[in-house]
């Protein structure tokens, strides 16, 4: 019967350590060296009784961690005499391992960083720069026709409504009075062709009843429907002008 082992790859001999403190919680400021060093000769026998080749860093690992074990073995009264005779107190032999863990487990992180970034970077789909002057040459011409838009002209009287009742409030006297809306639309044309030249829409709005401004607002949009006038406006927010095109066969009568 064949049997299918899988264990952890590491990078290197620190990634094992590290992996070791982690798995067993130790603070990585106090290794129990004795515990640790267990653990791994543990894990490099297991790579052997596999048949797996062992890195000669592996080794050279396994040994530091036999080197410091035995420091850490020696007899504590020797601490007493280096205070009693004025000796130096040794370094923990444990210092300069820690550091390296420390060093390693910092770029260890950073690569993990980069590589959550680069795998949300490779989510994102981009394309070179296409030439898009042709379009915006097609929109223009296409805007040349038709300056002013239904939205325009709700948004021009709604200002015109509110300028005309700032100036003078609107009459409070009920008194109807029914317009058609083909006679205002004949007394636009009249009123355009007779001075031959645009008028401003506020000059098409003279008489300040609410009715009147409905009725002329109404008859400058079946005019625009019917392209018997051309309405322009030079700009965002600009005053929209209103001219009367050749061709207009509206009457001014009832």
């Amino acid at each position: 019967m064949q049997y299918n082992v899988k264990i952890e790859a590491f990078e290197g001999p620190l990634d094992l350590l590290l992996h070791l403190i982690n798995r067993l919680e130790i603070d990585i400021y106090d290794i129990p060296v004795a515990e640790i060093t267990e653990q791994y000769l543990l894990y490099i026998h297991t790579m052997k009784e596999l048949e797996l080749n062992v890195a000669s860093e592996f080794l050279v690992m396994a040994a530091t961690l036999l080197a410091i074990k035995s420091k850490m073995l020696l007899p504590k009264h020797e601490e007493d005499l280096s205070e009693e005779y004025g000796f130096e107190e040794e370094e923990d032999p444990r210092e300069e391992l820690v550091e390296r863990l420390i060093e390693y487990r910092k770029y260890k992180e950073a690569a993990n960083e980069f590589k959550d970034l680069e795998h949300e970077r490779s989510l994102i789909y981009t394309k070179p720069p296409s030439d898009l002057s042709e379009y915006a040459k097609e929109a223009q011409s296409d805007n040349a026709d038709l300056n002013v838009s239904l939205y325009d002209m709700l948004g021009a009287f709604q200002k015109l409504m509110r300028r005309k009742k700032l100036q003078k409030p609107l009459s409070a006297k009920v008194a109807r009075q029914e317009i058609p809306i083909e006679k205002r639309m004949g007394e636009i044309i009249e009123l355009l062709k007779r001075t031959n030249s645009r008028k401003s829409l506020n000059e098409l709005f003279p008489i300040r009843e609410r009715n009147h401004m409905v009725v002329t607002f109404l008859a400058l949009l079946e005019l625009m429907k019917r392209q018997e006038v051309l309405v322009e406006q030079e700009g965002n927010f600009a005053e929209i002008y209103v001219t009367a095109q050749e061709g207009g066969a509206v009457d001014a009568t009832d």
